[in-house]
C-alpha cells in the first residue's frame, strides 16, 4: 500500500487495497521479524526532569520485550490471560505491551491517574490476572487486592514490595530467545488488547481489539500522520488510552521512525518546545489546547526548522488553532479523528486543502457517512449521526463489540451500521464537521445548537483559554446554551465581560448560537484521558 500525495481522494481510495495475514502478531512480524536485529534507535526515552535521556534500539526492544513474554510463562500466564498495564511512559511500557502480544495475552494499557475504586472497577470487569506498576500507584493496588478474586500476580517497577515480582527481576532471569512454535499460535483475529473507554456519558465500557487491530493502522500511520522511517516522532498523551496505541505504538513501529517518550506531567509549553528543538522533532501531535497555547507563546526566538508534519486528535481542532500555528510555525496542524473503537478513520491527507475545523474526509478502506437513528443517508449540510458501514470485507480496525455488555454493543451496531454517538455535517466536497456528541446537541427554540461550534467561537476571543457549552433546561426556550470558560491568568470576570463575549459571539456566529448564560470557572471537569465531562455541567446546572 503506498499513498502518493500528488493523486486525488477518488484515486487514493479506489486504489487502496490492504489484506491482514492470518497469522498476523504485531510483535513478532513487525518488532521481531522485520527490525530485531537493527542497532537503530527505537525509543528516545526522557525522565521527567529532562535530564536523563537514554535511547533504546529496536534490538533492545524486542529483545527485552521476550525477556517479559518469557517471564509471564514462568508465572503461568496462558494466552487471553488479562494484564493490566499502569505505568507512565517509560520503556517498560512498550516491553509490556510487545511482550504480552507475544503470547497472546491481552494488555489493558491504564492511566496512572486512576484510583482504588477505578482499579477495582476494572480489575473485576475484566478479569485482571497480573497488574504490572510503579510505585506510584502500587499502594491504590494494595488497597483493593483482596477484593480481586482473579488476580494472581503483581509486578512493580523499580522498587521492592512485599508480595510484589520486581519487574527487572523476573525479566533479567528469563531468556531473550521465544520461537513462536513454542507458544499456542495466534491469530490476527484473536484478543490482543483492551481498552476501557473515557467514560464521558457513563461508566467507561471494555473495547477489544484483536491482532488485526494493530496491522491496520497502517493506514492511520500512511494516510494521515505520514510517518517515514527517518522521522523523529512525538505524540503528547498518556500512556493510559487509545491516543498511545495511535502516536506511541503501532504507527511510528510500523514506520520503523524514532519515538520520542518524555515522562513529563501535563503540558508544560517550555518543556515542549525545548524538547522539539533539541531533538529535533520532524512528526509532532499533540490536543488542540496545546496547539493553541503554544501558538499564543513567545516563539520568536525559537527554530522549529525539524518540524515537517503536524497532526492532531483526541478532540475537535478548533479553526483559530490552524491559523495561529500556521502562522507561527509554518506549519499546518491536519485533524483527524477516531475513537478507542477505531483507528483512524476520517482525516485532513498531507496533499489535502484544508478546510480549518474540518475534521477532513473518509479514509481508504472505511465508507463512512452522516446518517439519521434510522440508518438512513442525510443530505448535505444536515446534522446527524456519523456512521460507520459495515462491509464485507469488514472495516479495517474497527472492534466488533463491548466485553460482557451485549446491550451496548447492540445499541451502536444495528441497521448495517456502527453509529460513533458523534453527530456532524458533510458538506458538499465530502468534508466532515463535528457538531458534538449525540447527547450534547442544544435544541433551543426549535434551533439546534452545536456545542463544539459555539466552543470554537468563544475560544477565538482573545482574552479565553477554554470552553464548554452544554444544555440548561429553560422554561420558555426549552434549553439554552450555557457556556462554562476559563480566563487566562490575566483577566478577571465580571459582567461586563460576559457582555463583550456574547457580543463576540453574535458578531461571530448566527446570534441564536450566542451562550445566553455564562458561568466562569478555573479549570473544567475531565475524564482522566483529557476531554471535557460536559454531562457533569449539566448536571451542575440542571439539578
Amino acid at each position: 500500500m503506498t499513498y502518493k500525495k500528488s493523486i486525488s481522494y477518488g484515486e487514493m481510495r479506489s486504489s487502496f487495497h490492504l489484506n491482514c495475514p492470518n497469522d498476523f502478531n504485531f510483535s513478532f512480524d513487525i518488532i521481531t521479524k522485520q527490525y530485531g536485529k537493527s542497532q537503530k534507535t527505537a525509543i528516545i526515552s526522557i525522565d521527567k526532569n529532562g535530564k536523563n535521556v537514554k535511547k533504546i534500539s529496536y534490538k533492545e526492544l524486542d529483545e527485552n520485550s521476550t525477556r517479559f513474554a518469557n517471564a509471564l510463562l514462568k508465572l503461568g500466564i496462558k494466552k487471553n490471560d488479562k494484564i493490566l498495564i499502569l505505568l507512565p511512559k517509560i520503556p517498560e511500557w512498550y516491553y509490556s505491551i510487545l511482550g504480552c502480544a507475544k503470547i497472546g495475552a491481552v494488555a489493558i494499557p491504564s492511566t496512572t491517574m486512576l484510583k482504588a475504586s477505578d482499579l477495582e472497577y476494572r480489575l473485576k470487569k475484566s478479569d485482571t490476572k497480573v497488574i504490572i506498576s510503579s510505585s506510584k500507584n502500587s499502594s491504590e493496588i494494595n488497597k483493593i487486592n483482596n477484593n480481586c478474586s482473579s488476580l494472581k500476580h503483581k509486578i512493580i517497577i523499580n522498587d521492592y514490595l512485599k508480595d510484589w515480582f520486581n519487574f527487572d527481576e523476573i525479566c533479567n532471569k528469563a531468556n531473550t530467545h521465544l520461537d513462536r512454535s513454542m507458544i499456542p499460535p495466534t491469530k490476527s483475529n484473536d484478543l490482543m488488547l483492551m481498552y476501557f473507554t473515557s467514560g464521558s456519558t457513563s461508566m467507561p465500557k471494555m473495547v477489544l481489539h484483536d491482532h488485526s487491530y494493530a496491522f491496520f493502522h497502517s493506514i492511520t500511520q500512511k494516510y494521515w500522520q505520514d510517518l517515514q522511517s527517518n522521522d523523529i516522532h512525538w505524540t503528547l498523551t498518556d500512556t493510559g488510552w487509545a491516543k498511545a496505541a495511535w502516536g506511541l505504538l503501532y504507527p511510528p513501529l510500523l514506520a520503523g521512525c524514532t519515538i520520542v517518550l518524555h515522562d513529563s506531567e501535563g503540558f508544560d509549553l517550555d518543556v515542549i518546545l525545548q524538547t522539539i528543538k533539541k531533538f529535533k522533532v520532524t512528526t509532532f501531535c499533540a490536543p488542540p489546547t496545546v496547539y493553541r497555547l503554544l501558538a499564543q507563546s513567545d516563539l520568536s526566538n525559537g527554530k522549529f526548522n525539524s518540524l515537517r508534519h503536524c497532526f492532531s486528535a483526541g478532540e475537535p481542532l478548533n479553526p483559530e488553532a490552524i491559523r495561529s500555528w500556521k502562522k507561527t510555525t509554518g506549519c499546518y496542524i491536519y485533524d483527524g479523528y477516531g475513537q478507542t473503537e477505531t483507528i483512524n478513520v476520517i482525516a485532513n491527507f498531507p496533499g489535502m486543502p484544508i478546510k480549518p475545523g474540518s475534521m477532513g474526509r473518509p479514509c481508504p478502506g472505511f465508507e463512512i457517512d452522516i446518517i439519521n437513528n434510522e440508518a438512513k443517508r442525510l443530505e448535505i449540510n444536515k446534522i446527524g449521526n456519523i456512521g460507520i458501514k459495515i462491509t464485507d470485507p469488514y472495516p479495517p480496525g474497527l472492534f466488533k463489540g463491548y466485553y460482557k455488555d451485549q446491550s451496548k454493543t447492540a445499541k451502536v451496531f444495528k441497521k448495517g451500521w456502527y453509529f460513533t454517538g458523534d453527530t456532524a455535517t458533510k458538506d458538499e466536497d465530502g468534508y466532515i464537521w463535528f457538531v458534538g456528541r449525540s447527547d450534547d446537541i442544544i435544541t433551543s427554540s426549535g434551533y439546534r445548537i452545536s456545542p463544539f461550534e459555539v466552543e470554537s467561537t468563544l475560544i477565538e476571543h482573545p482574552n479565553i483559554v477554554e470552553a464548554a457549552v452544554v444544555a440548561k433546561k429553560d422554561k420558555i426556550r426549552g434549553e439554552i446554551a450555557t457556556a462554562f470558560i476559563v480566563l487566562d491568568k490575566n483577566h478577571k470576570d465580571d459582567e461586563k465581560l460576559k457582555l463583550e463575549i456574547q457580543q463576540f459571539v453574535k458578531n461571530k456566529t448566527a446570534p441564536y448560537k450566542y451562550p445566553r448564560e455564562i458561568i466562569f470557572t478555573k479549570n473544567l471537569p475531565k475524564t482522566i484521558s483529557g476531554k471535557i465531562k460536559r454531562i457533569d455541567l449539566r448536571n451542575k446546572i440542571n439539578k
